[in-house]
């Protein structure tokens, strides 16, 4: 359950376009997977910088479903990047502390996952 709620934190924040509050729902050593990359994103401060390059790159972006399971929970999502429509899922658990720690994200199809990485990786290259 405690996923779910960090999840649901998460979500509203994403909702509102607040990263702050985002940021707020990870914990310091939070490692983020990226569908992009090999190596994960690690540490709030790294994460909080993809996170912010994100919030210029998706448009659209809507939840659209949810799932709970034991120890983890899942937020379906589509967005565009622009003329590209992506489907994704974020797999998120949470510690005993109720903040994320692990985050895991995946999207199709595979030139929606083109668009982002050159999206977001131009802005991380700023």
């Amino acid at each position: 359950m405690t996923s779910m709620r960090a999840a649901k934190a998460f979500r509203d924040a994403v909702e509102d376009r607040d990263l702050d509050r985002m940021v707020a729902q990870l914990a310091p050593d939070a490692v983020l997977h990226s569908p992009v990359t090999f190596k994960p994103f690690e540490g709030r401060d790294a994460i909080a910088l993809l996170l912010s390059a994100l919030l210029e790159v998706f448009e659209d972006f809507t939840y659209i479903d949810e799932m709970d399971g034991e120890g983890v929970a899942s937020l379906l999502f589509r967005a565009r990047i622009g003329d590209r429509k992506i489907e994704g899922i974020d797999i998120i658990r949470a510690g005993q502390d109720g903040l994320i720690d692990d985050f895991t994200v995946m999207v199709r199809p595979m030139s929606g996952v083109q668009a982002l990485a050159e999206a977001v990786g131009a802005r991380l290259l700023k």
